[in-house]
């Protein structure tokens, strides 16, 4: 999809303040500071729309994006994250998981995991939530310029053995400064979404 117009268009903690145009939805999740606001910069083409924060546990609502009047992308707060009051943890989790088990409009969910470790507890639990829900999952490996491009292999299968992937299909090595990684993300976007080849 060739990005021109984005707007953040609200910051909701409760489904009551969702959009409500009828846009197909496509989620960001992951761990704090993964890269999810990098992803989502670089998917937009704008340098630091998104904000990306040295501080992990920094987004703390859900983010709606309107992406060229056609579908939102939606930033979900990191998980992982210890230095956020257990009770804070708690309610995220609950918002979050409101958000993805009844959201009538969620095509998708983009789970980022950094490339660079092998996925963490958290990074399993929300991949096994995510699969238990059935939720359409695309894994992206952000971060993948800090590897070797002859270990991205042994990348792929280290994450797909560790969360027990069906395939290798659904994983995208992703580099934000070297942009790689961007179509493959944006094609499984537009076929969730759209339903295009």
């Amino acid at each position: 999809m060739q990005v021109n117009h984005v707007e953040l268009v609200m910051s909701a903690v409760d489904p009551v303040q969702y959009p409500t145009t009828g846009y197909p939805e496509i989620a960001l999740v992951g761990r704090s500071n993964v890269g999810k606001s990098s992803l989502t910069n670089v998917l937009i083409n704008r340098n630091s729309y998104a904000r990306t924060s040295s501080q992990p546990g920094k987004t703390q609502t859900l983010n709606f994006y309107n992406v060229e009047d056609q579908l939102y992308f939606v930033d979900v707060p990191g998980y992982g994250y210890a230095k956020v009051s257990k009770s804070e943890r708690e309610k995220w989790g609950q918002m979050i998981e409101t958000y993805l088990t009844q959201r009538d409009q969620l095509r998708g969910v983009v789970s980022l995991i950094d490339a660079r470790h092998a996925p963490t507890e958290a990074d399993v639990t929300m991949y096994q939530w995510l699969a238990y829900y059935e939720i359409p999952t695309l894994i992206v490996a952000t971060k993948a310029d800090k590897i070797a491009r002859g270990k991205w292999n042994q990348t792929v299968s280290q994450i797909k053995k560790t969360l027990n992937l069906p395939n290798t299909d659904n994983i995208v090595m992703f580099s934000a400064p070297k942009k790689s990684g961007k179509d493959d993300v944006w094609n499984w976007i537009e076929q969730q979404a759209f339903g295009e080849e």
